[in-house]
């Protein structure tokens, strides 16, 4: 077991200075889970609360149900993110180690907007940004994955966060390895200010972003090929090859099979992607049939996913949220949040949806 020596502010709790300590009896308290986020072979990440602490949401990486044969390599991912959490709880941006058990690891739930949502371009989150990674240096830590953008946060008070430590790195020497991937760590940040926020860029980050380090390189035309295939073979990343294809030639087909059936109402087809290659379909059917029979009545060769529903949420004009339905269907669940803040209607009515989802992986589909 481990214990946290301090909560990440924007958890908005009562435990919310940056120094604060977590009662013992409150790290060990059960583990409430409330929404599966996603789903592959090495594990399954829930977000919650702790049983008598609602106001510090929590989030499980759940280990005790993966495969035997993706076990090992499961908890040496995991074990790498256990070193470098432990070895950041004192920087604030970073997630809380609140403890590790059989079941996985379980840590602070940042609240925030991923970066590509968010979009910053005020000046102030990339200086907080760059005050987050000289921390972690100091500490000895590289994160190694904040090329992508949904792997950093702009909190409600606009300041940076970082999560996922999976591929992070703890160094004991600061020599030349250590020094390079601290570069790239930085230079990864420059790349989301060129996306985001490209007239902030100086004159010599423009020129640090033109440098790739050599290990990068190697690692582009070498160990990038094993890391494609581990992740989209192994743990169902996406491709969105296909996505028009599917989408124009047996979407209307399959709706208008299934709408022809007295007990189906409204049929709303969605794209998402599926492991390793290619595109599925996903269908949301208000009806009161069971998904076999759904199935069943579907023209060959038939989506790969049917979720009845009781009602699929709407406009003001009758027509179908297929902008909402699209993000269910490929589980992008911070984009979903984003879509509902400030619409009470629409977020019930995508509450039982959201809960009972069957695309439960954490690509997602560019259509």
């Amino acid at each position: 077991m481990t214990r946290p020596r301090r909560v990440f502010p924007a958890a908005q709790s009562a435990y919310d200075s940056p120094m604060a300590t977590l009662p013992d009896d409150i790290a060990q308290a059960p583990f409430v889970p409330e929404t599966v986020h996603k789903r592959d072979v090495f594990s399954e990440t829930v977000s919650g609360h702790l049983e008598g602490v609602a106001d510090f949401p929590v989030v499980l990486r759940r280990l005790d149900g993966v495969p035997s044969y993706a076990r090992p390599l499961a908890w040496a991912l995991a074990r790498r993110e256990i070193r470098g959490l432990r070895a950041v709880q004192e920087i604030e941006g970073c997630p809380v180690l609140v403890r590790v058990d059989r079941t996985g690891l379980l840590r602070s739930w940042t609240r925030g907007t991923p970066l590509h949502l968010a979009r910053p371009e005020d000046p102030a989150w990339y200086r907080d940004a760059r005050r987050l990674l000289r921390q972690m240096r100091r500490a000895g830590v590289t994160h190694n994955d904040i090329a992508k953008p949904q792997n950093w946060l702009m909190t409600p008070e606009g300041r940076a966060a970082v999560i996922d430590f999976q591929l992070a790195s703890v160094h004991r020497r600061r020599g030349r390895l250590f020094r390079t991937m601290a570069r790239e760590d930085l230079r990864h940040l420059l790349k989301q200010k060129r996306a985001f926020a490209p007239h902030l860029l100086t004159p010599a980050e423009k020129r640090m972003l033109a440098r790739k380090a050599l290990p990068s390189r190697i690692w582009m035309a070498t160990g990038k090929k094993l890391y494609n295939f581990v992740t989209r073979r192994l743990m169902n990343w996406r491709d969105s090859e296909g996505t028009g294809d599917r989408m124009t030639a047996e979407a209307p087909a399959l709706r208008a099979a299934l709408t022809a059936h007295p007990r189906i109402g409204e049929v709303a087809v969605c794209p998402f992607a599926l492991p390793a290659k290619g595109v599925g379909l996903y269908a949301f059917v208000e009806t009161g049939l069971a998904p076999g029979e759904i199935t069943a009545l579907a023209p060959a060769p038939g989506p790969e996913l049917v979720q009845p529903v009781a009602r699929l949420p709407r406009h003001r004009d009758g027509s179908v949220r297929l902008d909402a339905l699209h993000l269910v269907a490929a589980n992008r669940l911070d984009e979903l949040a984003q879509l509902q803040a400030g619409d009470p209607e629409l977020a019930e009515a995508l509450a039982p949806i959201v809960a009972g989802r069957l695309n439960l992986t954490d690509r997602v589909l560019k259509s």
